[in-house]
């Protein structure tokens, strides 16, 4: 009987090192396909090491005895994901490049590209479950809390579930490390990553203003107070308390809003101020893991941004364009751009981007 081929996708890093050897060690057809999805002369320090990483995929592969294959993503990636996140920014939002990378480059050209290659399903090193109940096949979070990514998955569907593989779902990062270190896999120590690729552990406004011109402007309190000088609003956050170049006595400074038509930036001294709380939102580009809306009025719980606890909040109204959600207490710097995430219990049922 023919083994089903599994085609990983694999960054150089634990995670995905990981993710191949169990596939392999199931008995599975394994192949590995690393993605470059940004080009090395785009960053003038070499911030994102591709050629390293790569170097790293093949000394895995070797030790686990698969074949590997390069492709290079960089057109599609800087046309469906780096665009969006430079018009996000320009209009005063906080995008969520991973959201949109994994729905666009990871389970959309990846997954192609693996079919192509005569694939069965594909997997990645996701913290994510996919169950199959009924015909429907379910996201859930994975079993180590501290590390679910299903937040990041929100937007995939039935069809890319249906052909998706996450091996490290049901065990903890802790076991992750050992399970690579057992099978002296060359990589078992790499740091983890951190941040978006293309950007790397360089400053982000220093690298926003390649592509965004400075426009500074204001910052003013909510009652008109001019208290600071920003850059420029593409640079700055809901909820920032960093980089704000405030002075004075008294508790710190944070971002609570931006006033696009006339350049200023709202900001205001401390955490619990009230103007930095909501306790609802409206949300567009609506994306359900079913395929079908939740049921309005029900109680869910929401994150509106990665590592958060779980929010209890309903659905006040949903249709094809948006919806509005409500929570059972504010939620401390909604930003605009970011995600907003449903769950019920386990099961991510998908979410949207905040307005």
């Amino acid at each position: 009987m023919k083994k089903k081929r599994v085609v990983v996708g694999m960054s150089g890093g634990v995670d995905s090192a990981v993710a191949a050897l169990l596939l392999k060690q199931q008995g599975f057809d394994v192949v590995g396909l690393f993605m470059k999805n940004w080009e090395d002369d785009d960053t003038e320090d070499g911030s994102c090491p591709a050629k390293q990483d790569f170097m790293d995929v093949l000394a895995v592969a070797d030790k686990i005895g698969i074949e590997v294959e390069a492709v290079n993503f960089a057109k599609e990636y800087r046309e469906r994901v780096f665009a969006l996140f430079l018009r996000e920014y320009q209009a005063g939002r906080t995008p969520n490049p991973d959201v949109l990378c994994n729905s666009e480059i990871k389970f959309k050209a990846f997954l192609d590209h693996a079919i192509a290659l005569g694939a069965d399903k594909i997997a990645t090193g996701h913290y994510a479950r996919v169950r199959e109940r009924a015909g429907l096949f379910e996201l859930l979070k994975a079993e180590d809390g501290s590390k679910d990514q299903s937040y990041f998955l929100y937007r995939l569907n039935q069809a890319q579930l249906s052909k998706s593989i996450f091996p490290l779902g049901e065990i903890y990062k802790r076991e992750v490390r050992d399970i690579a270190r057992q099978a002296d896999l060359p990589i078992h120590a790499k740091k983890d990553s951190t941040g978006i690729c293309f950007i790397g552990e360089r400053p982000f406004r220093e690298f926003l203003s390649r592509y965004l011109p400075k426009q500074p402007g204001n910052m003013q309190t909510p009652e008109g107070k001019v208290v600071g000088r920003h850059e420029g609003l593409a640079y700055y956050t809901i909820g920032q308390r960093q980089g704000l170049g405030i002075g004075g006595q008294g508790e710190p400074w944070f971002v609570a809003g931006k006033d696009m038509a006339n350049n200023v930036l709202i900001v205001v001294q401390g955490h619990d101020h009230p103007a930095l709380y909501g306790d609802r939102l409206a949300a567009m580009d609506l994306s359900w893991v079913s395929g079908r809306a939740p049921h309005p009025d029900w109680v869910y719980a929401a994150k509106i941004r990665y590592r958060q606890a779980d929010a209890p909040c309903s659905i006040s109204r949903v249709d094809s364009e948006d919806c509005e959600i409500e929570f059972a207490r504010p939620q401390w710097a909604v930003a605009p751009g970011q995600s907003v995430v449903l769950y019920e219990s386990e099961v991510c049922l998908g979410g949207g981007i905040i307005q």
